[in-house]
């Protein structure tokens, strides 16, 4: 360097008596520090300061995972949503095109392949550059750029301050130099080359070369051209000022200067070179959405997923570090979403209660959610609306009608008559059969009527009201009559259910709800015995927890908490901690079946003339109409169907739906059909077996006959009975 005669000539051999107490990679930080300090600094108090700082600097480089996408997959490894803060396909060297790898050596670092990791030639010439003119150079190689980008990526990652440029101090060039160093003396220049393809940033949140010829051009980085090459070369010095789709004039030309470089460096021709530089940039943008925008169906099982990712401690300490983990962790998350199942369910939900088609009511939503009896697994979570984070509005919401609100729902959906088969499984729980007689004729019980509770004090709970009477009525007339349990269920007679309710422990009723998972949706607490009419569906509910507990029934009382995930894995390897399919037996076999004669009757006859396999449920509406229901299953799946009003829970009398314009609301002419056309699409690609049979007395539940033997159960202790007539009811087979 002595013998060199230039401007710097004098600095540099100033320098030059630094490098017997630094040694080469010393003399390498301290000319880099040099670019951001004054000229007049660089003397001995800097050698020593340097020197100090270079011994306390690691010598190793320390990697974490690249910063990578993590992927939801259906059950079958389907891709079904991307998460990323950083978008980015690492491939191998030979996958990246000679073109590329000649373009990136030719622009930043065209002596790449004959430094040691730092470029002295390059160190003095960005300062002699820096300090003789208004313009800046920068001199790091592609190793300290490896390095530099590594180490954000860790600082990322460990949610640590990030040294980007223009936040380093000495101590981090010092740092980068001397790593850089270290890792020349353990990766190969190829290896180099491609941890630095893979992780530099191109533009926004694309990075690394795969992503950046995916996003730009619409193919892969071994597929990349000379100017595509140029171009995304180019972009690495200011990826957002070389942004070709922001700034084309700017990419052009930047584009072009690298393929001088190329020109000079002898990796093209000069034929080439002319035809590239006559080239338009040639852009097919393909932009790669994140998170559950970015998954072609799913939506709001895709929104379930990354909630429940972030409820669980096994993903992080808290919910920021457990999104930056997803983010950024490469995490392969396998759910239990059967896409076959979710597709037909997001048709049935949109054919049966089209969102805008007829210009409807915007306030007309629709679930279809599918669980797995014997396992919890969710097969398909679909509705009619658009799920659109960043466009909430009349065709838009990101509420999840099928789950609780702290998973993203609302407050959830009153039960109607779905809530009925419970305080009739109780009933068989308590000693009684569906072939007993209840009195169905009492149908006003006074404010302080004394429920047996044994949960309540002195083993009663008393209706307390701010009205004299709760007043029962049935939606068919002349239903205030004895009759058999099955018939009352089978009929949705709520005398006959509430006759049911008084004649045993309310509190055993609330317990059997909470052992098949029911709870209320908006506050996640128990239901509460104190106010009878819960047997009536009053309580607000979200068709997951219905369909799970439904599920109790498909599979011989054995009930399975819904579970959405089956396996997570990272980059790394390693396996995460998630709810394992965890079931416990809640109901005798034996009473279940009994209660499923009824259900299957419902089902069949009611709901699913022209289905042929086995299936069991229940249809519920609520008093103002504005809630229907058909819970229905197979032995192989349990599907709630779910049409209602979600903004201002109105009634539905009235609204067109479907083309339809419905007078009366019932879950049987809204909900049931839909859940007939979906699982009659859809069920038999799961089992649909004879559900187990029940070996005691039975009888129809359609006809009012009685067996011979059957107990009659009276409402006794209270004034006589007072029926409800109303002579001008519409008789309907939906209460």
């Amino acid at each position: 360097m002595a013998n060199r005669k230039s401007p710097f000539f004098d600095t540099a051999t100033t320098l030059g008596k630094i490098v017997a107490f630094l040694g080469v990679s010393a003399l390498c930080g301290v000319l880099a520090a040099g670019l951001m300090l004054p000229m007049a600094a660089v003397g001995g108090a800097t050698a020593t300061a340097g020197g100090e700082m270079l011994d306390q600097l690691p010598a190793e480089l320390k990697e974490e995972p690249l910063s990578v996408p993590s992927r939801v997959l259906d059950k079958d490894g389907n891709v079904l949503a991307t998460f990323y803060a950083e978008n980015r396909v690492p491939v191998e060297l030979d996958q990246i095109s000679q073109n590329m790898q000649d373009a990136i050596i030719s622009i930043e670092d065209e002596r790449f392949y004959e430094h040691g990791g730092v470029d002295a030639r390059g160190l003095t010439r960005a300062l002699i550059n820096n300090a003789t003119s208004d313009s800046t150079q920068g001199a790091s190689t592609i190793t300290q750029q490896y390095v530099n980008n590594v180490l954000v990526n860790a600082q990322y990652l460990n949610n640590e301050r990030t040294t980007i440029s223009g936040t380093k101090t000495v101590a981090d060039k010092l740092r980068e130099m001397k790593l850089a160093v270290a890792v020349e003396k353990e990766m190969s220049k190829d290896e180099i080359l491609e941890g630095y393809l893979n992780i530099v940033l191109f533009s926004g949140r694309v990075y690394g070369v795969e992503a950046a010829a995916r996003y730009f051009f619409n193919k892969t980085a071994a597929e990349l051209t000379v100017p595509e090459s140029a171009m995304l070369a180019g972009m690495v010095q200011s990826p957002n000022g070389y942004n070709p789709v922001n700034n084309p004039e700017g990419a052009t030309e930047r584009r072009n200067t690298v393929l001088g470089a190329m020109l000079g460096n002898e990796v093209i021709t000069q034929e080439e070179y002319d035809e590239a530089v006559a080239s338009d940039l040639g852009l097919d943008v393909t932009p790669l959405a994140s998170g559950c925008m970015s998954a072609d169906y799913g939506n709001y099982f895709c929104d379930y997923v990354q909630r429940t990712i972030l409820t669980s401690e096994a993903f992080g300490p808290d919910a920021e570090s457990r999104q930056r983990l997803l983010d950024r962790g490469g995490l392969q998350i396998t759910t239990t979403l059967d896409s076959n199942l979710q597709q037909e369910a997001e048709r049935a939900a949109r054919e049966n209660a089209p969102y805008t088609e007829f210009g409807e009511n915007d306030a007309v939503g629709a679930s279809l959610v599918t669980v797995e009896p014997g396992t919890g697994n969710v097969r398909a979570m679909a509705q009619n609306t658009t799920y659109d984070p960043a466009a909430e509005g009349d065709q838009n919401t990101t509420i999840n009608f099928s789950v609780d609100r702290p998973m993203g729902g609302g407050a959830g959906f009153q039960a109607g008559s779905t809530m009925k088969p419970f305080t009739f499984l109780s009933w068989i729980e308590s000693g009684h059969s569906m072939t007993d007689t209840l009195d169905a004729r009492t149908n006003t019980y006074p404010n302080r009527t004394q429920f047996q509770g044994s949960c309540g004090q002195s083993g009663t709970i008393p209706l307390l009201l701010d009205r004299p009477a709760w007043t029962v009525r049935n939606a068919i007339a002349n239903m205030n009559k004895p009759m058999r349990a099955d018939y009352g269920l089978y009929w949705s007679i709520n005398t006959a259910t509430v006759a049911a309710a008084y004649a045993q422990d309310l509190c055993g009723i609330t317990d059997l709800m909470g052992r098949v998972g029911i709870q209320n949706a908006g506050t996640g607490e128990a239901i509460n015995p104190l106010n009878p009419s819960f047997v009536l569906g009053s309580e607000e509910v979200s068709p997951l927890m219905m369909a799970a507990a439904y599920a109790t029934f498909a599979d011989d009382g054995n009930y399975c908490e819904p579970r959405v995930i089956s396996e997570v894995t990272d980059t790394r390897g390693n396996s995460y901690q998630v709810p394992p399919v965890d079931c416990e037996k809640v109901a005798d076999t034996q009473h279940v079946a009994e209660l499923n004669n009824t259900l299957k009757a419902i089902a069949s006859e009611r709901i699913a003339q022209d289905i042929t396999f086995p299936i069991a449920g229940k249809t519920g509406t609520n008093n103002s109409s504005s809630s229907t229901w058909f819970i229905g299953t197979t032995t192989g799946l349990t599907t709630a169907s779910w049409v209602g009003n979600f903004r201002d829970l109105d009634t539905l009398e009235g609204e067109t739906i479907g083309g339809v314009t419905y007078d009366d609301v019932w879950g049987s002419i809204i909900a049931g059909p839909m859940w007939a056309d979906y699982m009659g699409t859809v069920a038999e690609a799961y089992p649909t077996d004879e559900f187990t049979a029940y070996d005691g007395p039975a009888s129809d539940p359609r006809t009012m006959g009685s067996r011979e033997g059957g107990e009659t159960i009276r409402v006794d202790g209270r004034p006589g009975p007072q029926p409800y007539y109303d002579p001008d009811a519409v008789v309907s087979t939906e209460d």
